[in-house]
């Protein structure tokens, strides 16, 4: 439980200790995703570990939720990352959902709005490595509750991280390609259960009942195989257009309830890949349930992502403040 404390002492002093370090690393921010010769591309299911200005748009995932009537779902999100200060980026995201349960008519809203501030901590490029810190915001009430939106709001403190493994001895070439990105947070929602009230005509009474809303650990990881890393950096093999811009992945993306009886892990396995240009990348992943509580069947989820500071580099690749 030490570390679930301490995730919650961050999500109320993050951002003066993000402050209290801009003053002492003033340098101007790196080019997007690179840490060394490494290029992490942005992860679809998880987030990267970089602070750069960036979109995604659109995002469109598929998946069939488990229940007593089983339900489709269709989410459509959008993701603006700014750069406002040397290592500092502040993330905006929202989304719409369709939802249809069998035998019911469609529902459909907006998700609750999020805000990210994510700082990049630590960067060495002679190992490939780079860690970051950031809290995430939903703001809830912001979405539509016939999607079932929550009217709380939760806060998550995040920890990041991405590593290859370019610097392995070169007997072990084939492995250097290889890179790992992760975060580690834990999701602390504003309001510890809901209560309802409902009515009994049969007994002429009052019911009230609760949910408890539990503290999520919420982990994940992605494990890349860049051939763009090993044509470039380790020996061309000949790839050529598109398959040398590609990076093949499977992403990890798990839920644990720490408290209030919350239940057990619940999570998708994501393997798929990422297609990167100088511009933008494009990316599909296969969503496959790791449980029963987390659904039955295989979704699928694709995601287009521009890279703002070399689209627009007069205006993005500094930071805006």
């Amino acid at each position: 439980m030490k570390i679930f404390n301490t995730l919650k002492l961050l999500s109320s002093g993050l951002l003066p200790l993000v402050c209290l370090q801009l003053l002492y690393r003033p340098e101007p921010a790196l080019a997007h995703g690179f840490a060394g010769e490494r290029f992490f591309p942005a992860t679809i299911s998880t987030d990267d570990p970089f602070a750069a200005s960036e979109l995604s748009l659109p995002t469109i995932s598929y998946s069939r939720q488990p229940g007593s009537s089983p339900t489709k779902t269709i989410n459509f999100s959008s993701d603006l990352s700014l750069l406002v200060l040397p290592y500092v980026a502040v993330t905006l995201g929202g989304g719409y959902q369709w939802q249809k349960a069998d035998g019911q008519s469609a529902q459909t809203g907006f998700n609750n709005f999020t805000a990210n501030v994510l700082y990049e901590f630590f960067e060495n490029d002679e190992h490939e490595a780079i860690m970051s810190v950031g809290l995430t915001t939903e703001f809830g009430g912001t979405g539509s509750r016939s999607i079932g939106s929550s009217s709380f709001s939760t806060l998550t403190p995040i920890f990041y991280f991405g590593k290859g493994l370019g610097d392995l001895p070169t007997n072990l070439n084939l492995l250097r390609p290889f890179a790992v990105t992760g975060e580690f947070g834990l999701a602390i929602p504003t309001r510890s259960s809901n209560r309802s009230v409902t009515f009994n005509a049969a007994t002429g009474q009052t019911q009230v009942s609760s949910t408890p809303n539990p503290d999520l650990f919420q982990w994940g990881f992605a494990v890349e195989y860049s051939l763009i890393y090993l044509q470039e950096h380790v020996k061309d093999i000949g790839l050529r257009a598109p398959f040398d811009r590609m990076i093949p992945l499977v992403e990890f993306s798990m839920s644990t309830p720490v408290n209030r009886n919350g239940g057990i892990t619940t999570g998708t396995v994501n393997p798929g890949i990422i297609w990167s240009g100088k511009y933008f990348q494009a990316g599909v992943e296969a969503v496959l349930p790791i449980n029963e509580h987390t659904g039955f069947n295989p979704g699928v989820v694709g995601q287009i992502h521009f890279y703002l500071d070399d689209i627009l580099p007069k205006i993005f690749s500094k930071p805006i403040l």
